[in-house]
């Protein structure tokens, strides 16, 4: 069974964003990258999957400039056997992305597509369900537990009330949770294999796809800072500042 799991560049969650001067956009000189952690947690199931002997191939796919070579080395690392990136600097929202991923699923044939449910700097949760409806697959989101057997995915997903089971027949896309797993840390021996597998460069061009932006940045801005703490001597001085200052009661 071969599985293909996406993965995004973004900042690394450790670092405290900028945003530029002009309000543009996020600043990202000599700013660290990393791989998506909720992509982490797909590749992690994969390889689980395939240590299982239920896989037999990890494809990783990444759309973006050609830096993002540098998570999917990563990804090749943790496990993954061959890695695909759709070279693009246009515009990658959810929608385009889903286009693009559309074709390599059509190429691909693969009868699992594990992806993050969102990533940490867009946070949009969208590319995953689009996918879906453009493959026309069944689909699985936020999942906490995977099962896969007698050519079907059983998936333990949480939602308001609890928890909820979905089983769905193969091919299928599943999106990842935080407890899903926990990614492990790539070995050095793994990290030098990872230099010598495969990785193929395609264009939304040679896909047959044509990037149009459905959206428009108008404008960034960091959050407000927050005001310092008082102390107050009596319940009476606090409930007069949380009914005329913090206006809540």
């Amino acid at each position: 069974m071969k599985v293909l799991v996406t993965v995004k560049r973004v900042i690394d969650y450790n670092v405290k964003i900028r945003v530029k001067p002009d309000g543009s956009d996020v600043d990202l000189t000599n700013v660290k990258m990393a791989v998506n952690p909720f992509c982490e947690i797909a590749v992690e199931e994969a390889v689980r999957l395939k240590e299982k002997g239920i896989a037999s191939e990890i494809v990783v796919v990444s759309v973006g400039a050609s830096e993002a070579q540098e998570q999917l080395r990563t990804a090749l690392a943790l496990g993954a056997d061959r890695a695909i990136l759709v070279e693009s600097t246009a515009n990658t929202e959810s929608l385009n992305v889903a286009k693009l991923l559309a074709k390599v699923v059509e190429q691909e044939q693969p009868s699992l597509v594990i992806m993050g449910k969102q990533a940490i700097d867009s946070d949009n949760n969208q590319t995953g369900q689009m996918l879906a409806a453009l493959c026309d697959m069944p689909q699985a989101t936020f999942a906490s537990e995977v099962s896969v057997a007698d050519n079907s995915v059983t998936v333990t997903r949480e939602i308001d009330g609890g928890l909820q089971t979905l089983s769905l027949q193969l091919p299928a896309i599943v999106t990842t949770d935080l407890r899903l797993n926990e990614p492990r840390y790539a070995s050095l021996p793994n990290i030098m294999k990872a230099k010598r597998k495969p990785l193929a460069t395609v264009t939304p061009d040679e896909l047959g796809v044509t990037l149009s932006a459905h959206t428009q940045l108008l404008g960034v801005n960091p959050p407000s800072q927050r005001s310092a703490g008082v102390k107050v001597k009596s319940v009476a001085e606090l409930v007069d500042k949380l009914k005329n200052e913090a206006k809540v009661i």
